[in-house]
Formats: structure tokens, C-alpha cells, sequence
């Protein structure tokens, strides 16, 4: 039986993660996942590709969403901590994400402050208003926060397993699964691998085209692109060598340009996200090329 073994929402794009048990799945993804963005102060989003020190950002939200916590990673004698109200009411204003234009929240001085000082950069940090109607494009069509592209990207440890070989191939040491930032990672329950066992299949996840996951329901949307964010050590914030992408590029290129690794999915039916929940297929496709 292939179930889910990691639940990981994102709260501020680029940012750390944060491992959850269990969560709702909404439309624009996990809860919270990518409702906050740090952007300049011309409102243009901040990414790790240019500031990998986002990493070193630990948020956490209250489950209401009402309050966040901005933590510094770095050792004792960093930046410690801010604590927020999440504002909803704030004049809206312009941010630029990959050139489309969006509203954000500002979520004000003292946020701006603390992450200008982190980054080493003039910075805001700003809220997806509740208004905001995204729409995300692929095979399924949905909506999203701030995220890149579709609302949740799914990975499975048979597919990082793989790389792990592929990088010992090179002398090269394995990498976290965290270069990678899934929301949800899968993989097979040794008590449930009875008959077929897919999860156990290198890029299965690149066939799925319609899945029931727990009480939700997820629809393929296209294959994730990888950049130069698996380049980031996600616990030092700097970047490392040329892995992965010197190794995914020997076998994982897309007809389309770039090279692939994990699957993208909009949310054709939300609903509650447990880590144990079994990840059904209700429709296989071919992987794209």
C-alpha cells in the first residue's frame, strides 16, 4: 500500500518548512501553505535562487492563521525571533510574482524589519488577501497561494532513493529530502505492499493523473521543474556544489526544457491530510517526456 510518510506546509514562500501530522487540504493547497511571501520593497518576491539565506527562516502559524512566528535557524546569538498579528485589512498592494502581478498584504514595519535584517536586503513581507483568485494552469487547472505553480507538489522516497544512486555513481554524498520541498512525500508501508506495489517504482508519482489522498482528492497538473533552489543547503542557507542538478540532468531531462523531479497536483476535492492516509490511484497516465 503506497501512503503518505510526510506532510510538509511552507507558510512564507522560500522559507523552512514545517512538518505536520495531519492538516486540511484546501483549494489553494495545505493550510497555509504559501500564504505569506517576502518580496522587495518594490514588491517583487524574494526566492532562494538569489537569497538562499530565506531558508534559515523557521515560520510557524497558528492554526487560524491569526499569528506568525518568524524563528532564525542560524546558532545562539543570531536573530531570534518576531512574533506577529496577521493582518487581513491592510491596504492591498501590488507584488510581482515571475512577472504576473497579484495583491499582497503588507504585514508591516516590524516584519520588514526583522527579515532586511536576516536577508542583508531591504525586504516585506506581505499576506495573500482573502480575495485572491489565482488560477493555476497543467493538465488539471486549480489555484494557489504564492507558490510557484500549483497548489501541492508530491514526491516519493522510491524517486530520491533513485538519485541516491545515481549520485553514489558519482562519489557524490545523498542529499535531504528538503532540497526538494514537497508537501507531500509517499512511499510504500511494508505491511500493505501486497500485489503491485508502485510506490516502490522510481517516478511513479509522473503517471499519477487522479488520486484520493485521505478525505481529499488530488488531479496531476504537470511535472516540477527543477532550479537552482536544490542547490541550497536548506540547514546552512548557502549554497553547496552542482548537486542534484548535475546528476538529474543525466537522466531526468524534459523534452520541454530543464530537467524534472516530483509532480505537481491542483485540488479537485479538499478535504483532511493525515500522515498514514493511503494514496489511492484512480488514474494512471503516461509520464511526460
Amino acid at each position: 500500500m503506497a501512503a503518505v510518510v510526510e506532510l510538509i506546509t511552507y507558510p512564507v514562500k522560500g522559507c523552512a518548512g514545517t512538518s505536520v501530522d495531519s492538516t486540511h487540504l484546501t483549494p489553494a493547497g495545505l493550510a497555509h501553505d504559501r500564504s505569506f511571501m517576502v518580496v522587495s520593497v518594490d514588491g517583487v518576491y524574494r526566492t532562494q535562487r538569489r537569497d538562499p539565506r530565506l531558508a534559515l527562516v523557521r515560520p510557524t502559524v497558528s492554526a487560524d492563521g491569526s499569528r506568525l512566528t518568524l524563528a532564525s535557524a542560524e546558532p545562539e546569538g543570531g536573530h531570534g525571533a518576531v512574533h506577529l498579528d496577521v493582518t487581513t485589512s491592510a491596504p492591498r498592494r501590488d507584488v510581482d510574482l515571475f512577472g504576473a502581478t497579484y495583491q499582497g498584504i503588507d504585514q508591516g514595519e516590524e516584519a520588514a524589519a526583522w527579515l532586511t535584517d536576516l536577508l542583508g536586503t531591504p525586504s516585506r513581507l506581505v499576506r495573500v488577501p482573502p480575495e485572491h483568485d489565482r488560477k493555476t494552469d497543467g493538465l488539471t487547472p486549480g489555484t494557489s497561494g504564492y507558490a510557484d505553480s500549483s497548489a501541492v507538489h508530491v514526491l516519493s522516497r522510491a524517486s530520491l532513493a533513485h538519485l541516491h544512486t545515481r549520485l553514489a555513481e558519482r562519489g557524490a554524498p545523498p542529499l535531504a529530502m528538503d532540497r526538494f520541498r514537497p508537501n507531500i512525500v509517499i512511499d510504500s508501508l511494508p505491511e500493505g505492499c501486497r500485489g503491485e506495489d508502485w510506490a516502490a517504482e522510481p517516478h511513479a508519482e509522473d503517471r499519477i493523473r487522479r488520486a484520493t489522498v485521505g478525505a481529499a482528492e488530488l488531479g496531476y497538473t504537470k511535472l516540477a521543474v527543477r532550479c537552482a533552489v536544490t542547490l541550497v543547503d536548506q540547514e546552512a542557507g548557502a549554497r553547496g556544489g552542482p548537486e542534484p542538478l548535475r546528476t538529474l540532468a543525466g537522466y531526468r531531462r524534459f523534452s520541454a526544457g530543464g530537467v524534472v523531479f516530483g509532480a505537481k497536483f491542483a485540488v479537485v476535492r479538499p478535504g483532511k491530510l493525515s500522515v498514514g492516509d493511503e494514496v489511492a490511484v484512480e488514474e494512471w497516465g503516461d509520464a511526460e517526456t
